[in-house]
């Protein structure tokens, strides 16, 4: 919903706000904010809201000790689990130097970058985020232990499915924030779940899947659990994947197939950025995690998948990426490659299907297969385009 600055001052003075938090995220995608009282929201629309730029991972230029923070007025969302009396929202913000000028390093604002460049170009591109996470007991001094809170595998019902409970409160916690879940279910993995979200705009998207780690961490928490979205929390078990289905419009057949061919020519550069851990390299490979670089109609093991069941749009299904990855990088790359795939009117090589015995058929191109080789791949021109030095060097520096 829109909203306007004066609808924001409005609302908060009639419904009881007490605190305001101005979210934003590192480089990394780990979110921040700093909370302000409802007599300082003028002067945060007019001026912004200023923080330590120093202090935060991968802010530090060496030029300024301050950064401002200008929240969108269209952003605003209740915090359900905080009290109904002197209520708590939450405003994404844009981040600028003292004189106004955008802040380079500012993930959020490269993906606004990509959907103007996709907007001038006259495509719309449209996101979908499928999250899993495992849940793990609180040992007796409440920290995280490693027992998962069942034993339940794939699609499994309660009482084997002891998440149920928590995935349902989560979902109507998502609702109550504007968020609009699609589904949700046990995963293969013990005390592995995954609630997947219906198609928004790239940004909204990308604000989404921010909030949906932070509000499962904490309905857990209120729950006495521990969410964990890392890629890999049990060894012997499947990793989590932040599965991205990604659709344009307008789209056809040739259109799609040129999509599809960027999002693989550049997807060895792009995957320090879907995959920053060395945990994100024991995922790969095992369990339905792709390896190999290539698409399918059929697998549901290849990188890229097309579903076969196609509704009011085409799209497909990014899957490598892990929740470590930060959205608004991760989308704003892909953006960049399905538009590089369009307008070089990329040839889409044939698909691995399963063969007979119903194995996937073999790629000769694969994905690196650590940490330090995704960092090799990412120096490369597209890479050194479409993500400014600073954020490279950081990744590329990060333990």
């Amino acid at each position: 919903m829109k909203y306007s600055k004066q609808e924001i001052i409005q609302y908060a003075r009639e419904e009881d706000v007490k605190f305001i938090r101005l979210a934003f995220c590192d480089i990394f995608g780990r979110q921040k904010n700093i909370s302000i009282m409802p007599d300082e929201l003028e002067r945060a629309f007019e001026y912004g809201i200023a923080f330590d730029a120093s202090a935060v991972a991968g802010f530090d230029d060496g030029k300024s000790g301050d950064l401002l923070l200008h929240p969108e007025a269209d952003t605003l969302m209740p915090l359900p689990w905080r009290p109904e009396h002197g209520r708590v929202v939450q405003m994404f913000s844009d981040i600028s130097y003292p004189d106004g000028t955008p802040f380079e390093r500012d993930t959020r604002h490269l993906l606004k970058q990509a959907a103007e460049r996709a907007r001038r170009a006259g495509f719309e591109f449209s996101f979908g985020a499928e999250q899993e996470f495992y849940l793990f007991l609180l040992d007796e001094n409440g920290n995280p232990s490693r027992t998962p809170c069942d034993r339940a595998g794939y699609m499994d019902i309660a009482p084997d499915d002891k998440g149920e409970n928590l995935r349902r409160e989560v979902c109507l916690t998502l609702e109550k924030m504007g968020i609009r879940p699609e589904s949700s279910h046990h995963e293969e993995g013990p005390g592995q779940n995954e609630i997947d979200f219906r198609y928004s705009g790239a940004l909204k998207a990308a604000d989404d899947a921010l909030t949906f780690q932070r509000t499962v961490k904490t309905v857990a928490f209120l729950s006495g659990l521990y969410a964990d979205f890392s890629p890999k929390p049990i060894a012997d078990q499947p990793g989590n994947g932040f599965h991205i289905n990604l659709s344009l419009k307008p789209c056809g057949e040739k259109i799609f197939s040129a999509m599809l061919a960027g999002l693989l020519r550049h997807i060895r550069e792009m995957t320090l950025f879907l995959n920053p851990t060395p945990e994100s390299y024991q995922r790969l490979g095992r369990d339905k995690a792709p390896s190999q670089i290539g698409w399918s109609a059929s697998s549901r093991c290849q990188l890229l998948r097309v579903p076969a069941a196609q509704r009011e749009y085409q799209r497909c299904e990014l899957r490598s990426p892990d929740p470590c990855a930060n959205p608004y990088l991760a989308f704003s790359l892909m953006i960049h490659a399905a538009l590089d795939g369009i307008e070089n009117g990329l040839p889409l090589p044939a698909p691995i299907d399963s063969n007979a015995g119903g194995a996937p058929q073999k790629s000769p191109e694969r994905l690196p297969e650590s940490l330090r080789a995704a960092r090799d791949a990412a120096q490369s021109d597209f890479i050194k385009a479409h993500v400014p030095g600073a954020i490279l060097s950081a990744y590329l520096a990060e333990k």
